[in-house]
């Protein structure tokens, strides 16, 4: 199992009186949060005891006794907002926002039914962190459970599943209070909580208990949700009128004006410096224009016929002042009230179903009714249908057509027997990758459900992955339990693919939040876990605080431990038969000796769980030359993809790209700023500059100085320039000897950014000034400046000052006083510093080229001025105590004790201040500079859960490519879309064919002559051969002709400089070709083997 908890996290405590229980404090749904702050009502938890039996959750009238689990930080409520940890959540607050997390923290939850899916569900709340969860199950642990549930051991088989899960989830988030309930749940129970979750109910029973809920003022929400093998189904009530607050967590969209007509309806044009992403009926505000003035009053307009850059404004502008400039347009996001149905209702009339693949678009009524089959077929017998078995499938088939015949209107014309026999066979069985990705979906529908965050799904959600099933087809003995912790897989899978995986060799890059998911999927699935199986997973990271909140397989106290092992020791108490191997490598080319030609050739799968581009595209190469299958997959807040590259089936991962993200001009984020981004980008450039890169720039001179001025004259450029007048600054003008000297070099810098540069700006460029073309030179979008005064009695200056005096006293090893942090001393401190009177010169060069990449402008007599700095460094170092040296400091986003996201806020705020752009707190300041990716628990597990669903297939080695699926989901919508893989691009010459997939092989180490001649046999005249960036031959050097005879791993060796590893028999050549018609023909790369 998990890492084992700290001791006093919390105990079990039995109470065996009756009608008694701990008190959960309620607060109202968000319909009531949005008009009131708070309100309470309490409820009592009733006793039971425990038992088991299909659908035993709540099937069970007997009751006796009651268990509850009572952390020891109960997260009450005391009426004041609660605390968030913003080190902990900082990626999901990215994702939520500081309300709807505050909302979660007020949100009790019941999560009924602790087979693999109820666990799923309460991991990826508790990791949320909401403010309790109560687990209700009345059945005790199987060994069929450890198939798909990451909490249960062996030991635990026999215990009551609530009870057993509480110590494990507890340790996931001990601000979360974790209860349980043993005892048959009665509507009574229900009144405590927001929202409720049952994962194995009865339909009747599912009736009464929404009925319930659905009645309540405000209403409970209410959600079903199974997992029956390959298939899976959500519903979902939140109540008669649910408010959604917030419909997709995007930002607001906004454009900057460039002009509007006085017109009816209003033409409105905008920069063409980003699309925009209006939609017809949006509502939008207009801000900061003049000349129409009107526009300004705050009133919501609607928009018509939007373009790209336009769009029309209904309204009559005919009569407002005439456009002059400026002005910035916003979306305004509007509530929406959805009305759900009841289950009673929603049964007999459902609606529209949630598609998530258009391939399958008739199969959401099919389950619609196999689900509904399934549970009359357990409420008749007392069982589910047995793996394998005709006879039940056939029963469940015929319930399935008796309840069809009745449907009326909405009876379906045939039902799909083959697919309601595979749904027979495995009803009994919850599978983990259908947990996980139902776990993640489910999760998801309760955070929205408890903040209107989100649009929910509305309100049922039916799926099927029966392209899983191995293409074989098996008999019933496949199907037969081995008594093994496997048996619910092998159930829906056979035993033959269950011996498969086992011994599976694995591949996994990446031990993060995918990759922490990935191991506890793997690890239940039984991948790796015999004695020829072997699972290596590498990850060169350390564990953060932040990263807890998703990345559960870590602990507050592996914090600075390597991810790769302790996610690997995590994984191995899932289940202990696990064969894994923790290396702390990053896959990169520097690395090809640790993952050799040997390691990639026994690979049977490659498991991406990476979160960057770059080492994605390496990976790719690497799976294309070895032809080894790669599931990729990535999140993005509530967005998630997952892609399948499987060698000569489907494209590789590099084959399609998005396109790179527009930075902004150099010149717009040192001058010219229009948004907060563009702020923060120079404000995380000064940081390094300043704090990291001349301290640096600093010690490269003091290690050696006659090498680095001897480099630096060398050089003789603006940069070299620059270099040295920034190591001037900090060893004589600029030094700082005590902290009064870091207080006035902070305050100085706040006058020279802040106003000077600003005033030197505005005299350069005017406010009236126009180009050359006779437009204004400060029309949009771009800003014209104002500069700052500074005011001691100002929080923000104050503030910047205390930031950037204490990292500059860190640069210089100087203390800092106890008085600095208090505001009145560090004012009067700030007080004594004499500012220069500042004015602007004439001729200053500020750049404007939006093609410019250095502001560092060339002189013709650099080189002079080169001379003189050098001989001005010899004077500092004679000045300097022995051993002197500065301290760099490298920025780190995620320590807010350390000032640095103080210092950046800082920068970035009195620089919006300046252009009238709208400021940012500290933690969307993070956000933006510290280049946070948003991320939340239950994207992250539904990616996996459909890698592995595709896992199944890779192992089985029998599937055509249209049996997998590649997916994009937003769980904010909520969206899915799946889709076959596309095919890799065919490549054809006389009667061969290949593709990016294919390596052409060359034996018994051939001369160049013996290679050009193998390729002339195939219709090819070689031109051009090459290896790496060397030319090994081409045909229009002469001299090229005296190589013939030479072997061609010599000439790699030669030529090349190749240094061929012991381990490695070949090399890669990249050979042109022509056909004879003198046709360019692209060929595969060649492997020439010499031993």
């Amino acid at each position: 199992m998990l890492p084992s908890k700290r001791a006093g996290a919390g105990e079990v405590v039995e109470d065996h009186s009756t009608n008694t229980g701990e008190t959960l404090l309620k607060k109202p749904r968000i319909d009531f949060l949005l008009s009131c702050s708070t309100v309470e009502t309490t409820g009592n938890n009733h006793t039971s005891n425990n038992t088991s039996s299909n659908n035993s959750n709540l099937n069970s009238s007997n009751h006796s006794s009651e268990e509850v689990f009572k952390p020891s930080n109960m997260a009450l409520d005391d009426g004041k907002p609660a605390e968030i940890d913003e080190d902990l959540h900082s990626r999901q607050l990215a994702v939520y926002g500081r309300e709807t997390m505050r909302r979660l923290f007020g949100s009790n939850i019941l999560v009924s039914g602790m087979q693999g899916l109820g666990a799923e569900i309460a991991k990826n709340l508790v990791l949320a962190g909401v403010k309790s969860v109560t687990l209700h199950d009345e059945g005790t642990v199987e060994l069929w459970d450890l198939s798909s549930n990451f909490i249960f051991s062996e030991n635990d088989v026999g215990k009551n599943r609530a009870l057993a899960s509480v110590q494990k989830l507890q340790e996931l988030n001990n601000a979360v209070a974790i209860s349980t309930l043993t005892s048959t749940l009665t509507k009574e129970h229900l009144s405590n909580f927001q929202a409720v979750v049952f994962t194995d109910i009865s339909f009747e029973k599912a009736i009464e208990f929404d009925d319930y809920c659905h009645k309540q003022q405000p209403p409970i929400s209410f959600i079903k949700t199974e997992v029956r093998g390959l298939f899976g189904s959500v519903f979902c009530d939140f109540g008669p009128e649910f408010t959604v607050v917030d419909v997709d967590g995007e930002e607001p969209h906004t454009g900057i004006i460039a002009s509007i007509s006085n017109d009816n309806p209003a033409l409105v044009s905008c920069v063409d410096d980003e699309r925009l992403e209006f939609q017809d009926g949006d509502l939008v505000v207009f801000s900061e224009v003049r000349g129409m003035t009107e526009l300004n009053d705050g009133k919501p307009r609607k928009v018509k016929n939007a373009r790209p850059y336009s769009f029309f404004l209904e309204g009559d502008t005919t009569n407002y002042g005439s456009y002059e400039r400026g002005g910035i347009v916003t979306q305004v996001k509007q509530p929406k009230v959805l009305h759900f149905k009841t289950l009673r209702e929603a049964l007999k009339d459902p609606g529209d179903f949630l598609l998530s693949d258009f391939s399958k678009f008739d199969r959401p009524p099919l389950l619609h009714l196999a689900f509904q089959a399934l549970d009359k077929f357990v409420c008749d017998l007392g069982r589910f249908p047995s793996a394998g078995s005709e006879e039940d499938a056939q029963k469940l088939i015929s319930i399935a057509a008796n309840i069809n015949d009745n449907l009326g209107d909405m009876r379906l014309e045939e039902i799909d027997n083959k697919l309601m026999r595979h749904f027979a066979f495995g009803s009994k069985a919850v599978l983990n990758p259908m947990a996980a990705m139902f776990g993640g979906i489910v999760g998801q529908e309760v955070v929205k459900a408890c903040s209107g965050k989100f649009h929910p799904l509305l309100q049922f959600f039916y799926f099927d992955s029966v392209e899983s099933l191995p293409s074989e087809p098996l008999d019933s003995n496949d199907f037969k339990p081995l008594n093994s912790r496997y048996d619910a897989q092998i159930s829906v899978f056979g035993s033959k693919l269950q011996r498969k995986l086992e011994e599976a060799k694995v591949f996994m890059v990446g031990a993060g939040a995918l990759g922490c998911e990935f191991l506890k999927n793997l690890a239940l699935m039984g991948v790796s876990c015999s004695r020829e199986g072997n699972l290596t997973i590498t990850d060169d990271d350390v564990i953060e605080k932040s990263n807890l909140s998703r990345q559960f397989l870590f602990r507050d106290w592996n914090i600075g431990q390597a991810k790769s092992t302790v996610a690997a020791s995590a994984a191995s108490l899932i289940n202990p038969r696990l064969r894994v191997e923790a290396l702390q490598n990053r896959a990169n080319p520097e690395t090809e000796h640790v993952f050799h030609d040997a390691f990639w050739e026994n690979l049977d799968v490659v498991v991406n769980a990476l979160d960057n581009v770059t080492a994605r595209i390496y990976m790719d190469q690497r799976c294309l030359y070895f032809q080894k299958p790669l599931l990729e997959s990535g999140t993005l807040g509530a967005k998630c993809n997952t892609q399948m590259v499987i060698p000569h089936l489907t494209e590789n991962y590099g084959a399609s790209r998005d396109p790179p993200e527009k930075q902004a001009p150099m010149c717009t984020v040192h001058s010219f700023p229009h948004n907060i981004d563009h702020c923060l980008t120079w404000a995380r450039s000064e940081f390094e500059g300043l704090l990291e890169k001349t301290p640096a720039e600093v010690n490269a001179y003091l290690s050696n100085p006659s090498e680095y001025t001897s480099g630096m004259k060398s050089a003789g450029d603006a940069q070299a320039r620059d270099n040295l007048e920034r190591v001037i600054e900090c060893l004589d003008l600029e030094k700082c000897e005590s902290f009064q000297d870091c207080i006035t070099w902070a305050r100085l810098k706040f006058e020279d950014y802040f106003s000077n540069r600003v005033k030197q700006l505005t005299f350069t460029f005017p406010e009236n000034s126009a180009t050359s073309t006779g437009a204004l030179f400060w029309s949009a979008p771009k800003r014209f400046p104002r500069p700052l005064q500074f005011m001691p009695n100002d929080p923000g200056h104050l503030q910047f000052v205390l930031a950037a005096s204490i990292l500059r006293a860190e640069t210089y090893g100087i203390t800092i006083p106890d008085w600095a942090k208090n505001p009145n001393k560090l004012a009067d401190a700030v007080d004594k510093v004499l500012v220069p009177d500042f004015q602007p010169r004439k001729g200053v060069k500020i750049e404007t080229d939006e093609k410019a990449t250095s502001l560092s402008t060339a002189s013709i007599d650099d080189s002079a001025v080169i001379n003189d700095l050098v001989t001005r460094l010899d004077d500092c170092l004679q000045k300097l105590p022995p051993g002197f040296r500065m301290n760099p400091i490298q920025f780190e986003k995620d320590d807010d004790s350390n000032y640095h996201m103080d210092l950046i806020a800082g920068l970035a705020n009195m620089r919006a201040r300046n252009y009238s752009i709208p400021e940012v707190d500290k933690l969307k300041a993070k956000f933006i500079a510290g280049r946070i990716i948003p991320a939340i628990a239950t994207s992250t597990a539904m990616a996996t859960g459909l890698v592995c669903l595709e896992l199944y297939k890779v192992v089985d080695r029998g599937h055509k490519v249209e049996d997998y699926r590649n997916t994009f989901a937003n769980l904010a919508l909520p969206l899915f879309s799946m889709a076959e893989p596309v095919p890799p691009k065919v490549m054809k010459h006389r009667d061969m064919k290949w593709t990016v997939w294919d390596r052409w092989v060359v034996q018994d180490n051939p001369t160049l002559k013996e290679l050009l001649k193998w390729l002339k046999d195939k219709g090819l005249n070689a031109y051009s051969i090459s290896c790496g960036s060397a030319l090994l031959f081409n045909s229009m050097f002469p001299r090229h002709k005296d190589r013939m005879d030479r072997k061609v791993v010599d000439l790699a060796k030669e030529v090349a400089k190749l240094e061929i590893p012991s381990y490695r028999r070949h090399v890669d050549v990249v050979v042109a070709c022509e056909d004879d018609e003198d046709n360019d023909i692209d060929i595969p790369l060649i492997s020439v083997y010499f031993r």
